[in-house]
């Protein structure tokens, strides 16, 4: 046994001893973050949102500071080089084939690296002189009310919430026996000095933007602060309080485009209680659309915790939810990674438990961000691939333009199509026929157009890509381009053509239906060693790696699936061996978050606690942020830097529910993936495909009953759980090979249970 896994071994003895597994009758109750203290540093920071604003409460130099944010607030000045005559995929294969590969960095991905835009913006901050309050008791997160709650010993409380139905934040102090008001802090984009120079990772100093100071009106009871940025953009940031009695009240705002109205200082105390109440309503809506109860204490808290950032990070016309979402670096500095869109796993592994969580409308963010976009992605297409159809900048920016980077994964072809998944995904789990035939059939079509018009063909009829790459195998080096289509392409594409292919005669295109399969024969099978998937051929997955690439076929795709019989399953059950074999030394916290996926889709209920317990316990700082690194320096990984990223985390809670629902195979299936340890489980109003909320209980090592409500009516497989062999069903069903179905009507509801 290799030094890691003992170590994972130790880990669970001991999690086994103090791990407390609960019987548990009914929902969960939420447990809230709570402290002792307020933390000191910024990505510890209480984490605050609707979509659109954000804020991080922690304390800085002894002051109480709300770091306010704003998805929008974005340096949109052109990447350098991508209007050179250079710029074209053609070009950059030519400089491949000459082996002359480092004119292609330098122009395209270094400008990445060097300059500090394009970038995601911090607003500013707010500060509050505590230090006369004294000691504080206790600092707090509640997760059910979104609100941030700080209680002083002296009696003094602290509330604060970003309202869930207006643009602005809320504070305000009870209690309060001093004279205390509020100081904005501006970013420091004007500061006279910079800092010595760092890499995109951490980010470059604010003043290399050259942005002139802001300008200030400052009033007795308001603070107006405006900011220019690059060409005709600004912003400003609005705060108003009011102090009566032993309570101050107050709120905040910021804008880009028009003026949002605050509240006169005199009506704030009542107009706070007002919204405080809506607020919590919206978050008590939001909360009902499901739940899980497990008897792991550790993941039940670390799924609240993701469900709340998917609610404070999404919703209210927010674009999807980028690295950092609305939580911008608040240490002078740009954010890691210019808190940009990673289309070539991030963006996509946030929205993956919106879907079956029973959260469509917050995942319909990303979809009306890609089509408000849509244009730019066709121009884009036009320009670098000079090619007709649709393909998506691997790595862009509010508006969908290009940054550059990596340019394997920058430019890659296939991010169209990763991101075609959730229209595909918005489909099946909706059912909804007009956004099929409005945007999931055009947007996943024209990627398969984009995708046909780019590949070229042997002598004998075979499709390939002209370069092809795996993300980030190999990193940004020459010999990270392929000369056959690895895995991961391969996946992406034969994905979209047989997509293409259902949705087309869904839709009664039955022509292009045909055509789309007959596209789809020509590109070649999987590339597979005795040790299982490849990255492509001659290259083996043969030492440890953060990016599963290779596996998308399998996970999130479904191209390939265990449900597909003994062959699919041994070739599925060795990848994933492989992967253990070679071990975490370069894993990320968002790869034991895919792994715990990956174990899930194999049935592998233990392996999935393991993974996703690591990730919850090791990855994350203790505001439950992912920071990538392995924080305990116990071994799960050489990586121990902590730049912060959201993806992890929403692939979590993603993982946790494919251990309790799956309906990627065509039916489904409840409890597929539990350990056997767990004695008591129940999920309510988890979303299937199809349209289905299924709602179950399991206990003493057998499911006791399941809920089903239709939607949208439709045919209804149900897989039978183990001891199901007669079922109680109060509708009309036949059984047949381990499965019942069940005709359904428009909103009915259907029970089972087992005698």
């Amino acid at each position: 046994m290799g030094y890691f896994w003992r170590i994972v071994l130790v880990f669970f003895l001991f999690l086994g001893k103090n791990q407390q597994y609960s019987t548990l009758a009914a929902q969960a109750p939420f447990l809230p973050l709570q402290w002792e203290k307020l933390p000191d540093s910024w990505d510890e920071g209480l984490p605050l949102g609707n979509g659109m604003l954000g804020a991080l409460i922690w304390q800085k130099d002894q002051q109480l500071r709300l770091a306010l944010d704003r998805a929008d607030l974005w340096d949109l000045r052109p990447m350098a080089n991508l209007d050179r005559p250079e710029w074209r995929f053609d070009w950059v294969k030519a400089q491949w084939e000459k082996n002359e590969y480092g004119i292609v960095q330098e122009l395209f991905d270094l400008p990445y690296e060097r300059d500090p835009a394009p970038s995601k913006l911090p607003a500013g901050a707010l500060e509050f002189d505590i230090r006369p309050l004294g000691s504080i008791e206790r600092v707090q997160l509640d997760l059910q009310e979104a609100t941030a709650r700080i209680y002083w010993e002296n009696n003094t409380v602290f509330s604060c919430f970003v309202d869930q139905n207006q643009q602005m934040g809320w504070f305000q102090f009870t209690g309060l026996s001093i004279d205390l008001q509020p100081v904005f802090k501006a970013p420091p984009y004007s500061k006279e000095k910079q800092s010595a120079e760092v890499n995109a990772v951490e980010g470059q100093d604010l003043q290399r933007l050259g942005y002139p100071a802001g300008t200030w009106e400052k009033g007795a009871q308001s603070i107006r602060f405006r900011q220019q940025g690059w060409g005709d953009f600004q912003y400003e940031v609005q705060v108003v309080w009011k102090r009566e009695a032993d309570r101050l009240s107050g709120c905040w705002s910021i804008h880009t485009l028009e003026l949002v109205p605050l509240p006169e200082p005199t009506a704030l105390a009542t107009v706070f209680e007002t919204a405080k109440q809506q607020h919590i309503e919206s978050w008590k809506d939001f909360w009902e659309q499901s739940w899980i109860s497990l008897p792991n204490d550790t993941l039940q808290h670390q799924w609240q915790l993701e469900m709340y950032k998917l609610g404070a990070a999404t919703g209210n016309g927010a674009p999807p939810i980028s690295l950092q979402a609305i939580w911008t670096a608040d240490n002078g500095r740009l954010p890691p990674w210019k808190g940009d869109f990673h289309n070539d796993l991030n963006v996509q592994m946030s929205y993956w438990p919106t879907y079956s969580a029973n959260h469509l409308d917050r995942s319909m963010g990303l979809v009306d961000w890609l089509e408000t976009n849509k244009p730019a992605f066709e121009a884009y297409t036009r320009q670098f691939y000079q090619l007709p159809g649709l393909n998506v900048p691997g790595v862009s920016t509010l508006d969908g333009q290009p940054m550059g980077g990596w340019i394997q994964y920058a430019f890659g072809p296939t991010v169209s199509a990763w991101l075609g998944h959730h229209y595909y995904l918005q489909w099946r789990y909706s059912m909804d026929t007009v956004f099929l035939s409005e945007k999931a059939y055009p947007w996943i079509s024209e990627t398969a157009r984009f995708l046909e018009a780019l590949s070229i063909k042997d002598a004998k009829g075979k499709r390939s890509l002209p370069l092809s790459s795996s993300p980030e195998i190999r990193d940004n080096s020459r010999d990270a381009w392929f000369s056959s289509t690895t895995n991961f392409d391969l996946g992406l594409i034969r994905w979209t053509f047989a997509k293409a292919a259902e949705l087309a005669l869904v839709l009664d295109k039955k022509a292009e239906s045909k055509k789309w399969m007959q596209v789809l024969s020509e590109w070649p099978d999987f590339d597979v060693a005795k040790n299982g998937l490849t990255f492509a051929p001659q290259t083996p997955y043969q030492s440890s790696h953060r990016h599963f690439s290779h596996l998308v076929a399998w996970h999130p795709l479904g191209v390939l699936d265990v449900s597909k019989g003994k062959t699919e399953q041994r070739l599925l059950q060795n990848t994933l061996d492989n992967l253990y074999r070679h071990g975490p030394s370069a894993w990320c916290g968002y790869s034991y978050s895919w792994l715990g996926n990956l174990c899930a889709r194999n049935k592998d209920g233990k392996r999935a606690e393991q993974a996703l317990s690591i990730f919850a316990q090791h990855f994350c700082l203790k505001n439950s942020f992912h920071v990538n690194g392995d924080q305990s320096g116990l071994g799960f990984s050489n990586y121990t830097y902590r730049p912060f990223t959201l993806e992890g985390n929403f692939a979590f809670a993603a993982g946790l529910q494919e251990m309790l629902l799956q309906s990627h195979a065509g039916w489904v299936e409840v409890f597929p993936a539990i350990p056997d340890r767990w004695k008591e489980v129940r999920f309510h109003q988890l979303r299937a495909e199809g349209a289905f909320l299924v709602s179950a209980h399991y206990n003493d090592n057998q499911v006791q009953s399941i809920e089903v409500t239709s939607e949208k009516g439709g045919i209804l497989r149900l897989k039978l759980p183990p001891g199901w062999e007669k079922i109680k069903c109060d509708q009309p069903h036949r059984m047949k090979n381990g499965l019942v179905e069940i005709q359904t009507e428009k909103n009915q509801k259907i029970t089972l249970t087992a005698y």
